[in-house]
């Protein structure tokens, strides 16, 4: 148990400390370079593990692939372009908003709009800074849109973890991600590359911090520690984000953007708690996600649900290349 706990502190301290590499290289490259050298990166050594055929996948599989691809480009972009104008704790407080609406809607239960109510409050108070000048409220909505691609991400994922086995799904979705970023980021990429080629040092390193080893690290952590206390842990993403903000940008975080995040991050952690145990809510923090686990994209090691509705040209619902392991 205690080494469970302990990786899934490692994992949020990953992507976290992804985040932070990721705006301290902005005096270096733009936002969507960063973004476009992270994808790109990440997809291309997953595409070397997974080794997916990509002829063999089928109608709606490809949609729900395409779909998941296009989210993560949007979660990721926007995101980097949010805390570009904002602080990381900030920008992570607004984007958990996403997730934790999905989860809520998905556990149909009344009592827990409490959560909902928490939450809200605290997005207020971020509000609130943003009209006193406080916060840049562009970054707000930026950071409120990579929320909503982060809430699509979630029903994506699902989808392809139903349809497909392994890591194929998700190197695949990874691959997309990088294309719809490249038609923003060629220019910026090619000059900030030119001038400085080390740039894709950090560039990588947000890769491995953020996608590769914080999805790893998460896989052994669900082994060994229960679904719902995964959850809970996972809700000091803001926190931590804000931490290493600190310590490594020195951004100051004033008295209201605290109790902002603090609010934000019980409810989260209230929604993990209080579900009901057929949608036991976990946070991956591979890409920042928050799905219930019999739903999870991993369908190697997490069980599947039955699909109701299959590919009309593909009556098994099942991708000739891939095989459970």
């Amino acid at each position: 148990m205690l080494i469970g706990v302990g990786l899934v502190l490692i994992s949020v301290c990953c992507v976290q400390l992804g985040s932070v590499v990721g705006k301290s290289t902005f005096d270096r490259a733009d936002p969507a370079s960063v973004t476009f050298g992270r994808l790109a990166i990440a997809a291309a050594v997953l595409l070397l593990v997974a080794r997916p055929n990509l002829l063999a996948f089928r109608g709606r599989t490809w949609a729900w692939m395409l779909l998941l691809g296009a989210t993560m480009a949007g979660m990721n972009f926007t995101f980097y372009l949010a805390i570009e104008r904002i602080p990381v704790g900030v920008a992570v407080t607004i984007e958990l908003i996403g997730p934790l609406t999905v989860s809520l809607v998905q556990s149909k239960r009344f009592r827990e709009l409490i959560w909902v109510l928490i939450a809200l409050l605290g997005i207020v108070l971020i509000g609130l800074q943003s009209f006193r000048g406080v916060i840049d409220p562009v970054g707000i909505l930026l950071a409120a849109f990579a929320g909503v691609c982060w809430g699509a991400y979630i029903i994506a994922s699902k989808q392809v973890g139903q349809r497909v086995a392994g890591l194929k799904g998700l190197a695949i979705a990874l691959m997309v991600s990088a294309i719809v970023v490249l038609p923003f980021a060629i220019v910026p990429f090619v000059r900030d590359v030119s001038a400085d080629p080390t740039v894709l040092l950090p560039m990588g390193l947000i890769a491995l911090l953020s996608s590769l080893l914080a999805y790893g690290v998460e896989l052994v952590a669900l082994r060994r520690i229960p679904t719902r206390v995964f959850g809970v842990m996972m809700a000091l993403e803001p926190a931590v984000a804000a931490a290493f903000a600190v310590l490594l940008l020195h951004e100051a975080v004033g008295g209201l953007e605290i109790v902002a995040i603090a609010l934000v991050m019980i409810a989260s952690a209230g929604v993990a708690y209080t579900a009901a145990p057929k949608a036991d809510p976990i946070v991956t923090g591979t890409f920042g996600t928050i799905v219930p686990a019999h739903e999870s994209f991993d369908v190697a090691t997490c069980p599947i649900d039955i699909i109701e509705q299959f590919d009309d040209d593909d009556p098994q619902n099942i991708d000739p290349n891939d095989e459970l392991t």
